[in-house]
């Protein structure tokens, strides 16, 4: 995995009076139980060697929602979040029903230090919000994405 770079797919639709509606996803595990604002993000991961960014996206998406992402893809540029990790992103039209969604399993250490390891979803909730709440909800440093793709797709 290149150091610190993940990829990312960001799904629109339009909704409720053909407001755009952006699908996020909620990282699963008791760090973040009960977390809401800030905690959500697109679906996204490392990107492994060999593989570009977009290819990274895609993978990602699929492992993390279950559902398969359909071109065109729109580049949304990428991102530098606190940790210093740069999240390239592109944004796709398309519809799900996010209570079908499916994520991959990871290990982690629960609680820290404490050598106990537990299995946990990547994502244990995906959910359509429209832009004003998922301004509230996303990673503060992933918002600029929001902001792009109302400015080029759907302003």
């Amino acid at each position: 995995m290149r150091q610190k770079e993940s990829a990312g797919l960001l799904m629109f639709r339009r909704g409720v009076a053909a407001q755009p509606e952006v699908l996020l996803a909620h990282p699963g595990g008791p760090y973040w139980k009960g977390r809401h604002a800030g905690a959500w993000s697109i679906p996204k991961g490392g990107v492994d060697r060999g593989e570009t960014p977009l290819e990274a996206a895609l993978r990602e998406f699929r492992e993390e929602t279950g559902f398969e992402p359909s071109p065109p893809y729109l580049p949304l540029g990428a991102v530098v979040q606190r940790s210093g990790k740069v999240v390239h992103a592109w944004a796709f039209e398309g519809d799900c029903d996010p209570a079908a969604s499916r994520s991959n399993t990871t290990s982690t250490e629960w609680p820290p230090r404490s050598g106990r390891i537990i299995e946990i979803p990547e994502v244990d909730e995906v959910r359509f919000f429209s832009i004003e709440d998922a301004r509230k909800a996303i990673n503060t440093r992933q918002s600029a994405l929001l902001d792009r793709l109302l400015q080029e797709r759907l302003g």
